[in-house]
């Protein structure tokens, strides 16, 4: 079994698989924050300016965004962008190993998105269909 003639022919629908999963997983932060679902006691007073509040609509906006992979590589940069920045200002004054600061989901978050933002949404997309028909 070859497996790199495998990996070649899947991996354009892995990259849309792991942007739809990615997206799904992120769009749970936003929605909990400002639909209430899941319900999350700490999320239950989230004011809209705080820098909480701000992430959420980035979350909402983008978690969404990246589920259907319309302007794929700008929102995941700007993604990107926002969990390093969520990783500096929440998790990495509480310590230097991000295992004990629990900042090891905003380091992934930030470096699955800058992958995306290179690589792109993959077939599954709107931005494959959208470039596809023009």
């Amino acid at each position: 079994m070859n497996f790199d003639s495998i990996g070649t022919s899947l991996r354009p629908h892995a990259l849309s698989a792991l942007r739809i999963m990615t997206g799904l997983l992120f769009l749970q932060h936003g929605t909990a924050k400002y639909l209430k679902f899941p319900r999350i006691a700490s999320m239950e007073n989230l004011q809209t300016f705080s820098p909480s509040g701000i992430a959420g609509i980035f979350e909402l906006v983008g978690g969404a965004l990246i589920i259907i992979g319309l302007f794929t590589r700008p929102v995941a940069f700007v993604l990107s962008g926002l969990m390093a920045v969520a990783y500096f200002m929440a998790h990495a004054p509480r310590g230097f190993f991000p295992i004990l600061n629990a900042g090891e989901l905003a380091i992934l978050y930030s470096f699955v998105f800058l992958y995306l933002a290179f690589a792109g949404g993959g077939p599954w997309s709107a931005d494959f269909i959208i470039r596809k028909r023009s």
